[in-house]
């Protein structure tokens, strides 16, 4: 075995929690200015400059005051729409709510779009004028209740300067999503209904503006309905993904009307197709984004395709990622970053193939190379083959190591060879780190996800517990040093696993994790697919209580930290106090951290510091690393 590196000095807690110094960062449409979510001060700003950052010409509009931002995009070459969502008060409950703004580059002027009351679904963009106006079409709903009509979101044309609008497409009862094609008609309908238990496709041929049933499915089975994301002028067809009769991830050109597969778009080597990438205008297919390891996007225009094999050759040992290009292809932001390093920001011209740096996305860390990181393969218990990340801690011999198992949320998501800020905080304080994609994880086809039906708690808990013990059995780790940290529904793994193999661990953090099942379930309740997610969780296991961590509490040996902020809609913070009360009277070893302001997925710098204190402490006190 080589002998390790000597160790590097540890670095500062607080250069793991600092946000993204860019995120979010899109390229205007003539290539002259650059537009994101900037975080300057420990503060996220939307901000709009030249690429030359000229300071005269910088416009930085604050994130409206409750507010986060999930989407930044031009509408033209001088105005951006941003979409932003946050939490509501409603009927003695917390909302998230959504809606539209755009930001004018010359004036920084900002103006709220269709109206000041925001909706659960306020913000979808369908369209974008590309000749240059101002127009968009987006879809709203203009009232919270669904005994309004206007609760079933209407589709409006849009002007971001002005803010002016008319209704395109009036709301149809049950119909919740709407898409368009690239000439700014309305196109696609899906609706939701929870009586019939179906969800159905609505479809308008090209010049009409009548709208008629062409699939159904039933519901919870909604990736049946084969929803087009690019129309065929001229034609009923449309582009979808869709698996085949062999199970290959594809994209087939369909006619929408007849329901009949015309020809094979494109075939995804080993992956899952994880999205598309389109021209500025939507009207040509330009890339497919893979799932897999080898690359993030297959580039089918040759222009991107040579631009991606240029800066693939100038940066051999990154990651190379064209986030953002010019409405001619010819300027680009690029990330170059790794697993072990979150990288740095380039604008890309490749016409005179010119890489010019922008920004470090961590400027604390930058230049650094931390942790290595490698995909591992281990056998579960009954012979299914699982993948995993794995993290070891510089300058250490990867042998007998103390080890920190991480599952991912979910369930249905995975883990990959990307930056991770606390696999690498954790491995920087000396841990090896395990990212397990157990069965049900995302990524490896339906057939994979689809082996976690009827496992939540059992199969999907033993390929868990199945990692550790590869894990110890390589040599890698010891197997008196291990603890479990996940959240949301790796937080709930972590406190089964304490539960269901209590003597393989140390220790047990759980952040939003979930420890009562039926509870988490019924939360869906009042939601207008309140069906869907509940049967989406009824076939995951067979009795929710039976594998709730909260009614097990006394089978736990080892202690548990509970984390949870108390903005969290995505997981009630309830579920960690019930636990945490439950602990106590059970007389079992536990700590709570709440977090007054942090939501579930803990965007604001100060609690994400607090988390990683927390957790450092924690297993240093029951999992000392050295």
């Amino acid at each position: 075995m080589e002998k390790p590196e000597q160790a590097p000095a540890k670095l500062p807690t607080e250069a793991f929690a600092r946000l993204p110094f860019i995120e979010l960062a899109e390229i205007s449409p003539d290539g002259t200015h650059i537009a994101g979510l900037f975080a300057i001060g420990g503060v996220q700003q939307i901000l709009i400059a030249p690429l030359n950052f000229d300071m005269d010409k910088i416009r930085n509009v604050g994130v409206p005051d409750g507010t986060q931002v999930s989407h930044i995009r031009w509408a033209n070459d001088d105005n951006i729409l941003v979409s932003v969502y946050g939490l509501a008060a409603v009927e003695r409950d917390q909302w998230y709510l959504s809606r539209i703004l755009s930001v004018n580059r010359s004036s920084g002027k900002l103006t709220k779009l269709l109206w000041d009351k925001a909706g659960q679904n306020s913000g979808d963009i369908l369209w974008i004028s590309s000749d240059g106006s101002s127009d968009i079409l987006a879809a709203a709903q203009g009232s919270i209740y669904s005994s309004d009509a206007t609760f079933w979101p209407t589709v409006y044309r849009l002007n971001v300067e002005t803010g002016k609008k008319r209704v395109e497409t009036r709301g149809i009862e049950y119909v919740m999503d709407w898409s368009a094609d690239h000439t700014g008609k309305v196109r696609i309908g899906v609706g939701y209904n929870d009586r019939s238990q179906q969800s159905r496709m609505l479809y308008a041929q090209e010049g009409s503006r009548s709208f008629r049933t062409v699939e159904r499915a039933d519901m919870g089975e909604e990736e049946n309905l084969n929803l087009p994301f690019l129309f065929v002028p001229g034609t009923d067809n449309g582009f979808v993904i869709k698996e085949d009769s062999r199970g290959k991830s594809v994209v087939i050109e369909r006619n929408l009307l007849t329901e009949q597969d015309i020809r094979t778009v494109y075939e995804a080597p080993d992956d899952d197709i994880a999205g598309v990438v389109l021209s500025f205008d939507g009207s040509r297919l330009l890339g497919v984004r893979l799932s897999g390891r080898e690359k993030d996007v297959d580039w089918l225009d040759p222009d991107l395709k040579k631009a991606q094999a240029y800066l693939d050759e100038a940066a051999p040992m990154a990651e190379v990622q064209i986030q953002s290009f010019s409405r001619d292809q010819s300027k680009m932001l690029v990330h170059i970053g790794s697993s072990d390093n979150p990288g740095l920001i380039y604008f890309f011209d490749a016409e005179g193939q010119i890489l010019s740096r922008i920004a470090a996305v961590n400027q604390s860390i930058e230049g650094r190379r931390l942790a290595p990181t490698k995909f591992v393969q281990y056998e579960a218990r009954d012979g299914l083959e699982i993948e995993g990340v794995l993290t070891l801690p510089r300058g250490r011999a990867a042998k007998n190591l103390p080890l920190v198992v991480m599952p991912h949320g979910g369930p249905w998501g995975h883990d990959s060879l990307t930056y991770d800020y606390w696999a690498q905080f954790l491995a920087d304080r000396g841990y090896a780190v395990l990212q397990p994609n157990f069965r049900g994880s995302t990524g490896y086809g339906d057939d994979f996800v689809n082996k976690g039906q009827g496992q939540l708690g059992f199969a999907m808990q033993d390929d868990i517990t199945d990692g550790v013990k590869w894990a110890a059995s390589q040599g890698i780790a010891d197997p008196a040093r291990v603890c479990i940290v996940g959240a949301s529904y790796g937080g709930y793994a972590a406190m089964w696993d304490l539960i269901k193999d209590p003597d393989l661990y140390r220790c047990a953090i759980s952040i939003s994790g979930v420890s009562a099942l039926r509870r988490e379930v019924n939360d869906f309740g009042g939601s207008l697919r309140e069906n869907l997610y509940t049967d989406q969780w009824k076939k995951m296991t067979p009795d929710f209580n039976a594998v709730s961590p909260l009614y097990a509490v006394d089978r736990i040996k080892a202690p548990l930290l509970l984390i949870h902020g108390m903005k969290d809609v995505t997981v009630d913070h309830k579920q960690s106090v019930l636990m945490q009360k439950a602990m106590v009277k059970a007389g079992k070893p536990s700590e709570f951290v709440s977090l007054e302001n942090a939501d579930h997925y803990f965007t604001r710098e100060p609690d994400r510091l607090l988390l990683l204190q927390s957790m450092e402490a924690f297993l240093a006190k029951h999992n000392p690393a050295d």
